[in-house]
């Protein structure tokens, strides 16, 4: 018999700053996280699926969709770890948190 995995609750990331180099100038733009959904990823419950709603300083507000997985390497093993790469997803995931945003006002 399975025995279910639990998982460590979902990071929340609301009231973080963070900041991005723009690859072109190395210019360097603060932001702050001023609102998230996540949902776990239907058929992969060890990925949560995150759109971040993002002001820049310079008030510019932008979306971010991105992912976090548990950790396999030792010093990050069975903690939530930003996924540094494109999230790949089923349309379903998609929808689901696209239609959340829809309800919030965000598109």
């Amino acid at each position: 018999m399975k025995s279910k995995v639990t998982y460590p609750e979902k990071p929340n990331h609301k009231g973080k700053t963070g900041q991005t180099k723009d690859p072109a100038d190395g210019a360097i733009s603060k932001y702050i996280i001023v609102d998230e959904i996540s949902i776990p990823q239907s058929d992969a419950p060890h990925k949560l699926i995150y759109l971040q709603k993002i002001i820049f300083e310079d008030q510019k507000v932008e979306l971010r969709l991105c992912y976090y997985i548990i950790g396999k390497l030792p010093k990050m093993k069975g903690k939530w770890v930003f996924g540094q790469y494109a999230i790949f997803l089923p349309a379903k995931d998609f929808k689901a948190i696209t239609n959340e945003a829809r309800k919030r006002g965000w598109i």
